[in-house]
């Protein structure tokens, strides 16, 4: 009998075990990736991780999620696409970014030594929202550019601080086009924030088990 109790325990256990597991997945790409309250609306915690790292580091959320928008789409797992080999066979990727924030391993190792944040992961949302208001603050600082200056904290995001001020980005079509992007989702970003009805979020839904 106490070996049967024993097993249902085990047994309960795993299953709550299994639950949490589904209910705490890696989400998808958000529904409406160009509305930050429908964004906001799908993810509350997401809105609360952007908040943290607003306070934390003075960084306006349309600022920092047009930035993530625009090197990942959301994409939890993203990452370059691999090089081609004799045009058939896939090479290796263009470079070591991963994630929401598309970070380098040696950006992602920095930030974490920063700020003490060891266990940081590049996919995970809250980190890397984090660690994109970090990475603005640290432009402001070692750049001079303003922490509400999309175009170019993306320009010092993608170029890093040396690159910025050596002025790398100068005759990259891409890199320029891309920082106009950014800019320019950020204003819309800011302008649908202030317009978003209150309060803005919605509970998610709870998890329930799939049958």
């Amino acid at each position: 009998m106490a070996l049967n109790r024993q097993n249902r325990r085990i047994a309960a256990g795993l299953a709550l075990f299994l639950l949490t597991a589904a209910c705490a997945g890696t989400p998808s790409v958000p529904r409406e990736p160009r509305s930050l309250c429908g964004i906001f609306r799908e993810y509350p915690d997401w809105h609360e991780s952007a908040e943290r790292s607003r306070r934390r580091w003075g960084v306006p959320i349309p600022v920092m999620m047009a930035i993530i928008y625009h090197e990942s789409g959301f994409r939890a797992k993203a990452r370059p696409p691999r090089t081609s080999c004799l045009w058939v066979l896939p090479g290796p990727r263009p470079s070591t970014a991963y994630g929401y924030p598309q970070a380098l391993d040696s950006t992602w190792d920095l930030y974490r030594r920063k700020t003490g944040n060891r266990g940081a992961d590049r996919d995970d949302f809250a980190d890397a929202v984090d660690f994109v208001g970090w990475y603005c603050l640290a432009s402001n600082l070692e750049c001079g550019i303003s922490k509400d200056n999309a175009y170019r904290l993306y320009l010092a995001y993608h170029e890093g601080w040396t690159g910025y001020r050596n002025g790398a980005y100068r005759g990259k079509g891409r890199v320029l086009t891309a920082a106009r992007r950014v800019a320019a989702t950020a204003a819309r970003y800011a302008s649908q924030m202030h317009d978003c009805p209150r309060p803005p979020l919605r509970p998610r839904r709870p998890c329930l088990w799939p049958f």
